[in-house]
């Protein structure tokens, strides 16, 4: 569910609420986890940028923990049998890749200035406002 909401340049962090709300997806060096937990924490003033923030955290801690598990089965499979492991490590690889292509989707939505809910995690953010 997209809804567009206009953008009022209140921000307690000193950025725009759609370049603050793309910041809290960047998958770069973490840079995304980061300015969602400052964001979460300090931002008091603009709700736009605080559902961003906590949509964020959600989404990439579900993909931190996909990720990770992942690889713990990429790897036991792998000491059962070669060709299990190359396709676990084929499965997380895409994994990575979704999660990528819903980061820049989620990054392209918020620049524009729109609150796009993913399924499950959009709700929790929506009730943590």
């Amino acid at each position: 569910m997209a809804s567009q909401v206009p953008a009022d340049g209140t921000t307690s962090l000193g950025v725009a609420p759609n370049v603050g709300g793309l910041l809290c997806y960047l998958p770069i060096c973490c840079i995304g986890l980061i300015f969602s937990v400052v964001a979460a924490i300090v931002e008091k003033q603009n709700r736009f940028l605080r559902f961003h923030a906590f949509q964020g955290l959600l989404f990439q801690a579900a993909l931190y923990v996909l990720c990770i598990g992942g690889w713990v089965t990429a790897g036991i499979l792998s000491a059962i049998h070669g060709l299990l492991g190359v396709l676990g490590w084929g499965v997380v690889s895409l994994l990575g890749l979704a999660g990528l292509g819903v980061s820049i989707l989620l990054m392209i939505k918020a620049y524009n200035n729109e609150e796009y809910e993913l399924p499950v995690i959009g709700a929790m953010a929506r009730n943590w406002v």
